[in-house]
């Protein structure tokens, strides 16, 4: 398995700061084991639990000593900026120093556990902290269990270790982006607004700057040689043996002879070489001679324009996203890049968002069509029934759609995409075995290509996510967890061939919660904010939520339940509505790195 996309830098660490009342004579001594004990507890939970996008365990870093006043937490925090933390996590089970004792640290996500026993007062301490975050302008997240422990307890409780992992796997995901690119492979695609690539968003909030390259870039590259030739022939290989072409829906007058589809295969092949190299750099290609190119742009995430001015001549580029986006190619099994059709940076956003918290492969879609209960009656005579009873939206896009998302893989059984360092290889050739390649239909696509076509299987739970710009507001985020669901596989056909067969489609139900825009289904699809979102596997709403709040980017629309939510608190302070403080919080901060 290759488990690293080449980039630059190393993965950032959790620092764990043991704080504790710097009383000496008989207070702070009676405390060192205890506070201690917790630093080891969090790092063993954090490290047992969680792992980079690209597969390694995530490493934690307890500071030298207790932190009991500023010496000791300025010493702790040399060492952090050296070792590479990028969040970091308090703890103590006692009465400290609030201001004397806190992160300072303005760029990195903080949180505080707070012990809840009645020998020392760790809540009032956590209490106290809080404050000193929040009059300070550093806001941090605040845990604190719901039951009281003895002090000598050697357990997490469960709603405390959740909210320790909720923090940790948002927080690393900000520290991932910090210092990456987005890279634009083109320009604006046919006036989408999430393809005019906002620098500002990025450098602002993501603390990623954003990198340009002219498709003509793909062509030099292709007329010159600048790939690996023997890996071309290894690609070319396997996708005559994996990647079976489907039905040509194309007029027969527009169908591409044989000969000339072996070469529009050999050219994707390509792309798909050169996209990944553009990305992330190939040192195959500084031992050809190109110093510069073999460099890559050091892009987490891309995007590709595509239509109209590279599709309405050359092939399209929905092989090169779909592989690229999937857990596996001909080099086996490995970490998906994250590479936005139409160069959509905000959906490609949202992709980057999913692999970070999951470490699995994204799906790009079109938000194309809701289907009430009463219109399939009509075109099909089903009668909807069970999940899909109120209706359902189709998910739909010739090009990003990861092979994963076909939910031929499986954990504990069901349907599921996983984290591409679970995947087995059967797994893999389960997804292609799955897949066909439609010839791209030449109305859009008038130099041909190849676009992936397969049905996700149902019973996958998902969460669909979207960022949108808006003006005199700036980022917001919509997520809708729900499931996918099977159709008849006659109506299937029918609503299908309706669009265009030859994508990827999947069927989705979002929950409902019976107010706003989880009313019905049609309010969803009425609320979504743009043609295309992004969905991962499971529910990760949560997750996402505590994440945007680490950015300072308002939630506009989701389903995820109250007791779930988990933000600094400080928003606490702008309101007793939970979406409504959250927009006024993440006003009156501002993006992260603004």
């Amino acid at each position: 398995m290759e488990k690293s996309n080449r980039l630059i830098g190393e993965n950032p660490k959790i620092g764990i700061r043991p704080a504790i009342d710097g009383r000496m004579g008989g207070v702070r001594e009676s405390l060192e084991a205890q506070t201690m004990q917790m630093a080891d507890m969090a790092k063993q939970l954090i490290e047992s639990t969680l792992k980079h996008p690209d597969g390694t365990p995530v490493e934690c870093v307890i500071a030298d000593s207790c932190i009991g006043g500023v010496a000791e937490a300025a010493a702790s925090a040399i060492k952090f900026e050296r070792e590479g933390v990028g969040i970091s996590l308090t703890v103590t089970p006692c009465w400290c120093y609030g201001s004397e004792t806190i992160d300072m640290n303005p760029s990195i996500p903080k949180a505080i556990w707070g012990f809840n026993g009645t020998e020392r007062p760790g809540a009032v301490y956590l209490a106290a902290a809080l404050a000193g975050h929040n009059q300070k302008g550093l806001p941090a997240f605040g845990i604190y269990g719901k039951d009281v422990q003895d002090s000598d307890s050697r357990k997490i409780p469960g709603d405390v270790k959740e909210k320790i992992v909720r923090f940790a796997r948002a927080g690393l995901a900000v520290a991932h982006m910090k210092g990456k690119s987005y890279l634009s492979m083109g320009s604006v695609s046919m006036g989408i607004a999430g393809s005019i690539v906002n620098a500002d968003f990025f450098e602002e909030y993501l603390g990623m700057r954003c990198e340009y390259v002219d498709m003509s870039e793909f062509t030099r590259r292709i007329d010159e040689g600048i790939y690996d030739r023997d890996e071309l022939k290894r690609a070319l290989t396997w996708i005559q043996k994996n990647c079976r072409e489907g039905k040509d829906y194309n007029p027969p007058k527009l169908q591409q002879s044989p000969g000339k589809k072996k070469e529009v295969w050999e050219f994707v092949a390509k792309m798909a070489l050169i996209g990944r190299d553009l990305m992330v750099g190939n040192p195959v290609l500084k031992a050809m001679g190109y110093e510069e190119e073999a460099l890559g742009h050091n892009a987490l995430a891309a995007g590709f324009q595509g239509q109209r001015q590279w599709t309405d001549h050359f092939p399209n580029g929905d092989f090169m996203e779909a592989i690229l986006c999937s857990s596996f190619d001909w080099n086996g099994i490995r970490q998906p890049y994250m590479l936005a059709t139409e160069n959509d940076s905000l959906n490609g956003v949202v992709m980057l968002f999913g692999h970070l918290l999951t470490g699995a492969a994204q799906v790009f879609s079109d938000v194309r069509t809701y289907w009430s209960p009463k219109a399939v009656k009509r075109v099909t005579g089903h009668t909807l029934e069970g999940p899909a009873g109120n209706g359902f939206i189709h998910l739909i896009n010739s090009g990003a759609s990861a092979l994963d998302g076909t939910g031929q893989q499986s954990i504990h059984g069901k349907p599921a995409m996983k984290p591409w360092y679970e995947i087995t290889e059967g797994e893999a050739q389960k997804c292609l075995d799955h897949t066909t390649w439609g010839a791209g239909v030449r109305g859009y696509f008038r130099g041909g290509g190849f676009s992936s076509t397969f049905n996700t299987r149902g019973g996958m739970p998902v969460t669909l996510s979207r960022i949108n710009i808006v003006k005199g507001l700036g980022p917001v985020l919509q997520i809708a967890e729900g499931v996918t669901i099977d159709l008849p596989d006659d109506v299937h056909k029918v609503l299908t061939e309706r669009t265009d067969p030859s994508w990827p489609t999947t069927w989705f139900v979002p929950n409902l919660t019976g107010k706003g825009n989880f009313v019905d289904v049609y309010s969803v699809m009425a609320g979504w904010g743009a043609n295309h979102g992004a969905f991962t596997y499971g529910h990760i709403g949560a997750e996402l939520i505590s994440l945007a709040s680490m950015l300072r980017i308002p939630v506009c629309m989701h389903n995820v339940p109250e007791d779930h939510l988990f933000r600094p608190s400080a928003w606490s302070a702008f309101g007793s509505d939970k979406e409504g403080s959250d927009y006024r919080a993440c006003a009156a901060y501002g993006p992260l790195y603004g």
